[in-house]
């Protein structure tokens, strides 16, 4: 794990982080490392350099760590989903678009691995499912937020409303999760580039809506 503590250092740019963010901060190495079905809690607090007790003053479970790792440690995918909707009638559909993509396609390419070991393991998977319903959270979320743009975009008269607006929304992000994960298990991304890919996936998507800018 000295690795790990290393690029815990390296994050903080030499500075002291306070406890919390230390444990996140390990936590994303750890379930970069081994996937969060063997990233335990004791693993966590080694890592981060604080007892298991302390972890558990922060956080309920790994569980939990997870959540936190998702939204504080990997690229901006879910702040930008929240405040998403509102970005209808601003600027152009397609750079918000373009936006969406490069950083769903990133936040995919690392959650991932990270998750999928949910599925080895009934109980974990029963936890976590329990615990994203009590939040009322999930990856769902996420399109329900772009088919929510899609619609105001429609309402403003922007784009067609020809279309469910849940569909482009599961169009765009239901193929930057494919081309995450064919990624993530080959090794290596696919043809086009990525910068192609989201440019193509883009314009077919405005395709459907009927736009042009």
């Amino acid at each position: 794990m000295r690795r790990v503590r290393e690029s815990i250092v390296k994050l903080a740019g030499g500075q002291t982080l306070d406890t919390r963010t230390r444990i996140v901060a390990a936590a994303a190495d750890v379930m970069r490392e081994r996937g969060l079905s063997r990233a335990t809690t004791k693993l966590i607090a080694r890592t981060a350099g604080v007892s298991e007790g302390t972890l558990y003053n922060y956080f309920e479970g790994k569980e939990e760590i997870f959540l936190a790792v998702l939204g504080e440690q990997l690229p901006e995918f879910i702040a930008l989903i929240r405040g998403f909707p509102d970005r209808a009638g601003k600027a152009q559909v397609r750079d918000h678009l373009l936006e969406l993509a490069q950083a769903a396609l990133a936040f995919y390419n690392q959650s991932i691995p990270m998750g999928a070991s949910l599925f080895s393991e009934t109980e974990l998977l029963e936890r976590h499912r329990a615990m994203l319903a009590q939040r009322g959270a999930g990856p769902h979320r996420a399109n329900q937020a772009v088919a929510e743009y899609f619609r105001r975009e429609q309402d403003l008269c922007r784009v067609t409303n020809r279309v469910a607006p849940s569909a482009p929304a599961d169009m765009l992000l239901g193929a930057c999760y494919q081309r995450a994960y064919w990624t993530q298990l080959m090794g290596e991304a696919p043809e086009p580039e990525d910068e192609v890919f989201v440019q193509q996936t883009v314009d077919a998507v405005l395709l459907l809506l009927d736009h042009k800018e």
